[in-house]
């Protein structure tokens, strides 16, 4: 009897085994502070956020979320605490791990992330785009400050035009990255055609057949047929 449900057990977890390496990627999370909620894996896809794992947190902050990747793209873990906030952070996933540390408090601001090549790349983006940011605040005071007759208007202007500018040069220094064609789409989706082309040209041929270089392409044929019209 001892003998067969020694071989049960060890089907169960073979059975488990084999389940968990069905999964491509793995996220490992740590939320401190963390006792009662529940986190989400998730994507966009169209206009529909779809969950791909979820799991119920009781007393352990620490948690695994699995799912499968065809290819590198953005996924968010969402974190529900029943507090009817937005709590969530977005990365760049690819197969493998990806490490999520944070605080139950400033979730989405304390958020760090370690994985994947393309979530370094967007990092590199995130943290220049944040000293410009901060720059041009400076400047808003200054010129508040000293009375001068530079508008809250005119310098969101600039702080726009400098964000697209370093944008399109950082995409087209990254055309090996998944990362150049998803900026291209999502943080800049209002600048001229001619340079959402000159973006795709550049991108190495498998980066324009990555998901976000295909949505790239798409915007452009997309913005060339209402422009012809």
């Amino acid at each position: 009897m001892k003998y067969i449900l020694g071989l049960v057990f060890i089907s169960v977890l073979m059975v488990s085994c084999a389940k968990e390496e069905q999964h491509n990627f793995k996220l490992k999370g740590y939320v401190k502070g963390l006792k009662k909620g529940t986190v989400y894996l998730q994507k966009q896809q169209d206009s529909l956020i779809i969950t791909l794992d979820s799991l119920e947190i009781k007393g352990n902050p620490n948690f695994e979320l699995h799912t499968d990747l065809e290819e590198p793209e953005i996924l968010t873990l969402k974190l529900d605490k029943n507090d009817n906030q937005e709590n969530w952070v977005s990365f760049f996933a690819d197969s493998g791990v990806t490490e999520v540390n944070s605080t139950i408090k400033l979730f989405n601001f304390n958020a760090k992330v370690k994985g994947s090549k393309q979530q370094e790349v967007l990092e590199e983006y995130l943290s220049t785009l944040l000293k410009l940011n901060n720059r041009n605040l400076d400047a808003l005071q200054s010129n508040f400050e000293s009375n001068k007759n530079t508008s809250f208007g005119e310098q969101q202007e600039k702080s726009l035009r400098q964000k697209y500018t370093y944008t399109i040069q950082f995409a087209l220094n990254h055309p090996d990255s998944e990362v150049a064609p998803y900026l291209a789409v999502y943080e800049i989706p209002n600048t001229t055609v001619r340079y959402l082309d000159t973006i795709y040209k550049t991108l190495t041929p498998n980066i324009k057949e990555s998901k976000y270089g295909k949505l790239l392409k798409e915007t452009i044929d997309l913005r060339l047929a209402q422009e012809s019209n």
